[in-house]
């Protein structure tokens, strides 16, 4: 049996981080969501485990054993082996969730080829706080470290949406050792529209710090007239929503011939 999954990009429409947890982490508020693109994944049964990467962003990713989806092989109990071959098209360490969204659809796959077992979302958020919502992949509130889980009335789904990113990777440790700590409050109430339009990113000021080329993004993106346009997660990718596919498409080739150097991806919420 073979199937062929998307890994769909993850964006958080707002991030709020409250506190600075006694173990280390930070204990936040986010609203998820997820384009209808990103990495793909063709799962089949073999006679062990394995992981063959290909794909634009796939020299990132030349640790085999280390990859997220190898270790989400290893977090499921099945009767045989998996072999993988994941098709990296989003950039690694750009906010997107790739990883994670990786492991997601893996689970995804191994639930529909043979079932999960009860105790998967505690095995998901043990590869990432990201990875219990990737699996589903669909827009919902994250709280503690983003593994607490809560639907949410989605009134988003099908929004046009571009991706930028400056091509430069930015890791997740230091932008949430930047953050000020200062807590600016929790997520608003109200339909997902609703709450990304008065949320913010709690890590965007920190992320720039670190990497400069954000505000560029973000200054680009704005320049489109989206009605949204914010980083997301700890960056460096940012994300624009706008009112039809054709304002899109237009800021996309506007973009890509301002900076062609930098990646892009135009699709929809899902």
């Amino acid at each position: 049996m073979s199937m062929t999954v998307t890994a769909y990009a993850k964006i958080n429409l707002a991030l709020h981080v409250r506190h600075r947890r006694a173990d280390g982490y930070h204990e936040l508020e986010t609203l998820f969501a997820f384009v209808d693109a990103g990495d793909r994944l063709t799962v089949r049964a073999a006679a062990q485990d394995s992981l063959h990467v290909t794909g634009e962003f796939a020299p990132a990713l030349d640790d085999s054993f280390g990859n997220i989806v190898m270790q989400a092989l290893g977090a499921l109990p099945r009767a045989g082996g998996l072999a993988v071959l994941l098709e990296k098209n989003l950039p690694v360490a750009a906010g997107l969730g790739g990883g994670s969204a990786d492991a997601g659809a893996l689970f995804r796959a191994v639930r529909d080829m043979s079932g999960l077992p009860d105790s998967w979302p505690v095995r998901a958020g043990r590869l990432g706080a990201d990875v219990p919502a990737c699996v589903d992949s669909i827009t919902c509130i994250g709280r503690g470290t983003g593994t607490e889980l809560h639907p949410i009335d989605s009134d988003l789904g099908g929004t046009p949406v571009l991706l930028v990113n400056p091509r430069l990777p930015l890791p997740t440790g230091p932008v949430f050792a930047g953050w000020d700590g200062q807590d600016r409050g929790p997520l608003p109430d109200g339909v997902a529209s609703a709450i990304a339009l008065a949320g913010r990113n709690d890590l965007e000021a920190p992320a720039i710090a670190l990497c400069p080329a954000i505000a560029d993004v973000l200054a680009a993106l704005q320049g489109t007239d989206p009605w949204l346009a914010r980083m997301s997660g700890s960056g460096a990718t940012c994300f624009a929503l706008y009112r039809t596919p054709a304002e899109r498409d237009a800021a996309a080739a506007h973009i890509a011939a301002q900076q062609p150097g930098w990646w892009h991806l135009a699709g929809a919420l899902r």
